[in-house]
């Protein structure tokens, strides 16, 4: 996968962050609940009485909303550099570190950086330093794409 940079649309990152920024803001006031996709996905999985309707509506809107941007849009193309297998293995990892993190880059990145939570400031900076380090090691170590 590359960035385009070239053809950055700043205004609509923007607009984007202040959307994801207020429906977390929303879902703490409303629900006093956190914006963690995974802990939102993983209640779905093992639900509690009382929790399952706002769960399902989060995750209906994350899966409905590419296609009502797609009516006002075109959607970028989807580009799949890797093989199904690496996928799922990659899926598999990054939930298992979800879980063995306490939460996701959405929960801690998005929520827990704003509450100035130092377990959530931790965690982020880990996930990047993973991430970068993967990444070197996949292209300059192991020479893949």
């Amino acid at each position: 996968m590359t960035i385009d940079t070239l053809h950055f649309t700043p205004w609509a990152a923007l607009i984007g962050g202040m959307l994801i920024g207020t429906a977390a803001a929303l879902l703490m006031l409303i629900n006093g609940r956190i914006a963690g996709v995974s802990g939102i996905v993983g209640g779905l999985l093992r639900p509690v009485p009382g929790s399952t309707l706002w769960r399902f509506a989060f995750v209906f809107g994350l899966l409905v909303s590419p296609m009502v941007f797609g009516l006002f849009a075109p959607l970028p193309p989807i580009q799949l550099d890797s093989g199904y297998p690496l996928l799922i293995v990659a899926g598999l990892l990054v939930g298992m570190g979800a879980r063995y993190g306490a939460g996701c880059t959405s929960g801690h990145g998005i929520c827990g950086i704003s509450r100035l939570s130092p377990r959530s400031i931790l965690a982020t900076l880990l996930f990047m330093l993973t991430g970068m380090a993967t990444v070197f090691v996949v292209r300059h170590v192991l020479g893949g794409a």
